[in-house]
């Protein structure tokens, strides 16, 4: 039986996962962790920011929460550390740093 998304753990080995890691099921975004390979953050500096949010539709993972029409602090659960959102912020106030893990 080949496992799905939600069921992966570090104890599943290569032989139990699906050919070339094709995944089979929908929403595997909200389970699995995928800032876990990153090595640079961006990192929110709430006094520069202008609530532009110029950065929130470029996020390719939408890591940057919206609540009540202002931007949150990032989500690392999911961000890669691209830095799109840095490239757009036209007020520096994203500032992409090392990811001390």
């Amino acid at each position: 039986m080949k496992h799905l998304a939600k069921d992966m753990t570090p104890e599943v080995t290569w032989q139990d996962i699906t050919p070339g890691g094709a995944i089979f099921e929908g929403g595997t975004s909200e389970t699995v962790q995928t800032g876990d390979w990153r090595t640079i953050k961006p990192v929110l500096d709430a006094e520069k920011c202008k609530q532009c949010l110029l950065c929130v539709p470029v996020c390719p993972d939408m890591s940057i929460p919206m609540e009540n029409g202002k931007r949150g602090d990032f989500n690392y659960f999911y961000c890669k550390g691209c830095g799109i959102c840095a490239n757009v912020c036209p007020f520096d106030a994203i500032a992409m740093v090392k990811d001390e893990k």
